[in-house]
């Protein structure tokens, strides 16, 4: 991939631009393999999940700089001056299809960009999540109130240019932090959730929700897992860190019950929405609000944890050593703390792993396991 943002000095966050994807790729299957090599021998490694090299992403986390009546849309430079990354080539194409709208939408609104220097300013970022469909949720992150009035009374032009926009945000930080967003979220439109359709599963994501930025390798991880299952046929599945269910309703099937335990109540509420929206004949799939550290049912039948990157801990490692499932699906996004929970489970024997390159052009690396009774 060549990138003239990234040839001319103006972006460096894609580490690894000028080294072959092939090469990327070898290199993290590399790094897995050598930091798991203790808890591996004799696993079968699946060839990796690939990604397109461009054009994958299909959220865009965008800080605004420059100018009210002129501003930026991409990254800050190290002297807190505005970089515009409109034509960034990791983003979807119908992503990248929304900035220059948004850009006159907020060249007309001319809410002053946050300066992080001087800290003023009210416009501090601009999140857009594409779907599959085409659709488009878009939050605006600002300082007060008054920036979501201005916001609110806006939001026929914002609709006119951006049609596609089915969900519309305006999220409070007032406070000067190195953070991406507030803790108040105000709906703009009547639409608070935006369908994201992986074949058969559709998951609803709100402006809060966590789904795998990479859509075509997001289906490939939900469908790895669903093999396993198919081939284990467990009587029941639980899902341990389940966000809005990527796993849990890609795991629905006749005669198996399904359930998925998450700490966030929006989250919970828009997984147990999406239920109503499987196809065919599925077991009872059920979403509660709770810890996943917490206790364990009686018969789990098959785990996946799908953590963030500290991993499931030493609590949860414990509990699941000792818990009478027979299989586990671990889906991590960082080797070294998948390492430390592997070390705190002896019990547990990796069968199948495969490598999964969610981040092309980074070091980034993720990797899926399937587990058994050692």
């Amino acid at each position: 991939m060549q990138c003239d943002y990234h040839d001319a000095g103006r972006c460096r966050s894609c580490t690894l631009m000028n080294t072959a994807h092939a090469v990327q790729l070898a290199d993290k299957t590399a790094t897995v393999q050598s930091v798991l090599h203790r808890h591996t021998p004799g696993t079968t490694w699946l060839p990796p999940v690939t990604s397109p090299e461009s054009h994958f992403r299909n959220k865009a986390k965008l800080v605004v700089g420059g100018r009210a009546t002129n501003p930026t849309l991409g990254i800050l430079d190290r002297a807190g001056r505005g970089q515009d990354l409109r034509r960034c080539g990791l983003y979807e194409p119908g992503l990248a299809a929304t900035f220059d709208p948004l850009h006159r939408f907020l060249s007309d609104l001319a809410l002053e960009p946050y300066d992080v220097p001087r800290r003023r300013g009210e416009l501090k970022h601009v999140i857009v999540t594409h779907s599959p469909d085409g659709e488009h949720l878009v939050r605006f992150v600002v300082r007060s109130g008054a920036s979501v009035d201005r916001l609110r009374e806006a939001l026929p032009e914002l609709l006119r240019l951006l049609p596609s926009a089915r969900v519309v945000t305006a999220n409070v930080l007032p406070e000067h932090k190195a953070v991406l967003e507030g803790d108040l979220e105000v709906p703009l439109t009547e639409q608070t959730l935006l369908p994201m359709r992986l074949g058969e599963v559709t998951l609803l994501l709100g402006p809060r929700a966590f789904f795998q930025t990479n859509t075509h390798v997001a289906r490939a991880l939900y469908a790895q897992a669903g093999v396993w299952a198919d081939a284990l046929a467990p009587a029941g599945v639980l899902d341990l860190y389940c966000g809005v269910g990527g796993f849990a309703l890609h795991l629905a099937a006749s005669g198996r019950r399904v359930l998925g335990i998450e700490t966030s109540a929006e989250a919970v509420a828009a997984a147990t929405a999406a239920v109503a929206m499987l196809a065919g004949d599925v077991g009872p799939v059920e979403f509660v609000v709770g810890d996943a550290a917490g206790d364990l049912p009686d018969d789990p039948g098959l785990v996946v944890v799908n953590p963030p990157r500290r991993g499931i801990g030493p609590d949860l490692a414990h509990r699941l050593d000792r818990s009478p499932a027979a299989h586990l699906v671990y889906s991590s996004c960082n080797p070294d703390s998948l390492e430390r929970d592997l070390e705190a489970m002896p019990s547990w024997r990796v069968v199948e792993a495969r490598v999964v390159d969610m981040f092309p052009q980074t070091r980034h690396v993720e990797v899926v396991l399937l587990l058994e009774r050692a």
